[in-house]
């Protein structure tokens, strides 16, 4: 391990990474991240709940992304990542299509995402209401 990667391992502790989180940012065994930060007193600290590693990692696993210049910047290194990181924070959604409707079968209020034209609560109320006379229209 280079001095480098010791005062890289210090810097991410400090700011509440986990082991495995440095040990996949700095493509280093987990074990000797482990074994480095009790030789180091940096064992007791703990990660911060929630806490969003810096722009240059990615915010699910932590590998160090590559940004490329006049692009947008990257906040995942993967598809997976960034599914994985938004099914676990959906308060973090900033949801602007959510629409308000009642539902001409049984007079209930929902709200929908993202479908401006949608009619029904349910698909048990869109047969109920569709086929109520019994025979199709």
């Amino acid at each position: 391990m280079t001095n480098e990667q010791r005062e890289r391992i210090k810097s991410l502790r400090h700011d509440g990474w986990g082991y495995k989180k440095i040990a996949i940012a700095l493509d280093i065994s987990s074990d000797t991240i482990k074994s480095f930060c009790r030789k180091a007193n940096l064992g007791g600290i703990l990660a911060a709940p929630g806490r969003i590693p810096d722009d240059a990692h990615c915010r699910d696993c932590g590998k160090p992304l590559i940004q490329i210049p006049g692009m947008k910047k990257r906040k995942f290194c993967s598809t997976e990542c960034r599914i994985r990181w938004w099914a676990g924070h959906q308060e973090a959604v900033k949801q602007k299509a959510v629409y308000s409707f009642t539902c001409p079968a049984c007079q209930k209020n929902f709200s929908v995402y993202g479908n401006a034209a949608r009619k029904y609560c349910s698909h048990e109320c869109y047969v109920a209401d569709r086929f109520k006379s019994g025979g199709r229209a």
